[in-house]
């Protein structure tokens, strides 16, 4: 699969099929991710693979209070589109994958002086080449955003300048869907392009001959 199909057709997956991803598919997907750029080389990344039921039923348990406090923000029909979708699949995907980041790797990192996050951003960085690299070898990921890291924390054990950055459910899909989930139901529309593209200054447009429309 070639770069841009990749990108294109990368899906949050909910619904996975129980096969266990090959061992060496799982290498070499988490070559890619450890093979994302990172300011001054830190490589602040760990990747906490995650089989056993026990624990993913405590966070299965913890994301069902969380996602009940989320629905509360809703009212009406929103709130029962909320309460319909499936944002997880915790105790269906065969593995699940933890990407931490560990803020005191590296002591005094090249380029981070100024911007002491850029930590958290490379992690975020190998999160995205994970996620292609296993779109391209077929394998599924979601991305479980509704928990509460410090109980996260504690029940991986995470030492104290260690933080969790992205909670993944990982597996082969039952499907990759044409859209995204929340484009499909009507939840939110993708934005335009232009959109979001300034010339120079924030909220200054690009000239049609720029954009390539003119």
């Amino acid at each position: 699969m070639e770069l841009y199909e990749a990108i294109y057709s990368r899906r949050d997956i909910r619904r996975f099929r129980p096969d266990p991803v090959d061992s060496d598919v799982l290498r070499r997907i988490l070559d890619a991710a450890h093979h994302a750029g990172s300011v001054g080389f830190m490589q602040p990344w760990n990747f906490i693979l995650i089989r056993e039921i026990d624990t993913r039923r405590r966070v299965k348990a913890m994301f069902e209070r969380e996602n009940a406090r989320g629905a509360e923000n809703y009212s009406g029909e929103r709130r029962a589109l909320y309460e319909s979708l499936k944002l997880e699949g915790i105790l269906e995907a065969p593995l699940n994958v933890c990407v931490t980041c560990d803020r005191a790797r590296g002591g005094a990192v090249l380029g981070r002086n100024t911007i002491q996050d850029t930590d958290i951003f490379s992690s975020c960085l190998a999160v995205q080449n994970l996620w292609l690299a296993a779109r391209a070898e077929g394998v599924g990921v979601g991305w479980v955003s509704i928990l509460d890291n410090r109980e996260l924390s504690k029940i991986l054990e995470l030492p104290e300048p260690v933080v969790p950055v992205a909670y993944l459910c990982m597996g082969y899909p039952e499907e990759f869907a044409g859209a995204p989930l929340l484009e499909s139901v009507g939840w939110r529309r993708r934005v335009p392009l232009e959109e979001v593209v300034f010339d120079e200054r924030f909220g200054r447009r690009l000239a049609e001959e720029k954009t390539g429309n003119g």
